[in-house]
């Protein structure tokens, strides 16, 4: 344990301060513009209710927006975490912004709330919004891991944020794209929360975090459209294969403990896998009676928006808080 809080530190550092630089042959006699950094990029926000703003810039030719929160209560604060909440595929941040309704846990527990906007996608059996994890969505050009990145940083420019406590949060799509960002953008993620999300094929593959990462799934043993055994035939994940990564990964126990709750017409499974790395947690919610939705404490036992906070908010990036 020891030995990962003091190496994992200057693991991310090295990540962060060292650029990948792109290969191939150079035409001297072409200019091509470099694009924009996040210091150049110029972004428009307007107020968007309560606390509350949408802003909006260009990404890589793409127009894209986020609604961010700003408790009022917080504005004292030298630094304030933050948590992403991704909305599902087709749908949209005011929606996802209207149900999971982050805003009052964000006023008594002093975080900032940024509900971003994916981009349009035209896909060969469905179209929509969406976050391009692979899967269903290959074929899509969006970047949203530096998305989510630019994000971050002008953020940072605008509010005093906690950069050790990022999280994200998501619904479906937004819940494999917080699987992929723990996956593509560690360095700046302190752990995830799923809500009837899993892990595409391509991400899974390609997983590769820079320190353990807290990991929380909320789903319905009824989910069709993200089944909890997973689907082959557009390469979404099962849950079991989700957690065997994770739970491998942290040096979790690989026998979880086991609490069933009764209700009347359902039950729910709640599994904790125990002495992972530095601390952190792997945590399912599985729902006997649930399908692909959010959960709320009078449908289904549990809150979904208040699990995902009293989960992230346990750790920062380098392992469960003291």
């Amino acid at each position: 344990m020891t030995f990962f809080k003091k190496i994992f530190p200057l693991l991310i550092f090295s990540l962060v301060s060292c650029g990948g630089g792109g290969g191939g042959p150079s035409d001297s006699s072409a200019s091509t513009p470099n694009p924009p950094t996040s210091s150049e990029i110029i972004e428009s926000c307007v107020q968007y209710g309560a606390n509350t703003k949408k802003c909006s810039f260009t990404h890589k030719a793409l127009e894209r927006y986020y609604i961010i929160y700003v408790p009022e209560s917080g504005v004292s604060e030298a630094s304030m975490p933050v948590l992403f909440a991704l909305h599902g595929y087709g749908s949209t941040a005011e929606i996802h912004k209207n149900y999971t309704n982050y805003q009052p846990l964000a006023e008594t527990n002093k975080f900032i709330v940024i509900y971003p906007q994916g981009s349009y996608f035209q896909g060969t059996f469905t179209s929509g919004n969406h976050w391009n994890v692979g899967s269903w969505t290959a074929g899509s050009t969006a970047d949203d891991v530096d998305f989510i990145n630019e994000v971050i940083d002008l953020v940072s420019k605008k509010e005093s944020i906690n950069q050790n406590r990022i999280y994200s949060s998501g619904m479906s799509n937004g819940g494999f794209m917080s699987y992929h960002l723990a996956c593509n953008l560690s360095s700046r993620i302190a752990a995830i929360a799923s809500v009837t999300g899993s892990m595409s094929k391509e991400t899974l593959e390609n997983c590769s975090p820079s320190h353990p990462t807290p990991i929380l799934q909320i789903h319905g043993a009824l989910d069709v459209t993200v089944p909890f055994n997973g689907d082959s035939t557009i390469n979404m994940e099962s849950i079991d294969n989700v957690f065997n990564y994770w739970t491998t990964y942290n040096s979790c126990d690989p026998i979880p403990s086991l609490i069933v709750t009764d209700y009347v017409d359902f039950s729910v499974d709640y599994q904790k896998y125990n002495n992972c790395l530095n601390n952190v947690k792997v945590e399912l919610y599985k729902i006997s009676s649930m399908g692909h939705t959010w959960p709320g404490k009078n449908n289904y036992g549990i809150s979904a928006t208040e699990e995902v906070w009293n989960f992230v908010s346990q750790f920062d990036i380098y392992g469960k808080l003291d």
